[in-house]
């Protein structure tokens, strides 16, 4: 699914921030986009068109997230917690546009592995290591468990935040094997607006790249280079 021996850029969390991410994806890298293209940002549809252009061109890819996979229920009918931020991206796609992003988002990868490097949306398990993702999305209004509760929600911890989002736990990281880097999203762990990175306590170790697109922060990205010479450089 990745081109072998592709330079690769990583993407975080776009929710609806257009213009950033079209300058991201102006680059003759691969594209790996972690999933969340929609949400809280005004131009969530102009971000599908982008991405969707994309893939049409075989030059990159997005992981599930959450809020699009919210997104795809919503469009395939099913009933969902009324909520103004789904409204909004609802309002402003058409039917075109809504049926072919619903058909992309079931065909997205919840997780991917190239090497020494895996790319997830939320929170990796170590079992995702022998497990492909699955091949359909299931788009009942059902909750979501498993490894891809993980891939797409983390790890909670079972208490809410002041903000009333669930509190989630990293404790994941530290069951990251040596030598492997994971790539997710989902969580704004920065905190001076640059890619945060944590060190587990088996020798893995994973990048954050949720630097608040769409919610008042900006979106961020990191170049890869071929295994044989990695380099890592984020974007603000």
């Amino acid at each position: 699914m990745i081109p072998r021996a592709a330079k690769l850029r990583v993407i975080g969390d776009v929710h609806g921030d257009a213009r950033a991410f079209a300058h991201a994806i102006a680059t003759d890298h691969f594209i790996i986009q972690l999933g969340d293209l929609v949400d809280y940002g005004a131009e969530s549809a102009a971000v599908l068109r982008a991405m969707l252009g994309v893939l049409a061109a075989g030059h990159g890819l997005f992981l599930l997230g959450n809020h699009d996979l919210r997104l795809a229920r919503a469009l395939a009918g099913h009933r969902l917690r009324p909520d103004p931020v789904l409204a909004a991206t609802l309002a402003g796609l058409d039917s075109d546009l809504g049926a072919a992003a619903l058909a992309a988002i079931r065909r997205a990868p919840a997780w991917l592995r190239q090497g020494t490097r895996f790319f997830v949306h939320a929170g990796f398990h170590t079992a995702m290591l022998e497990t492909p993702p699955p091949g359909e999305i299931p788009l009942g209004a059902g909750r979501i468990a498993g490894l891809l509760g993980r891939a797409l929600y983390g790890e909670p911890t079972g208490r809410m935040q002041a903000d009333g989002f669930p509190e989630r736990s990293l404790h994941w990281v530290d069951r990251i094997p040596p030598g492997l880097t994971v790539y997710c999203g989902h969580d704004r762990r920065s905190r001076d607006g640059r890619p945060y990175v944590l060190a587990g306590a088996s020798g893995g170790r994973a990048v954050f790249l949720d630097t608040g697109a769409g919610k008042g922060g900006h979106l961020s990205w990191i170049d890869l280079a071929d295994e044989e010479t990695p380099v890592d450089r984020g974007q603000p």
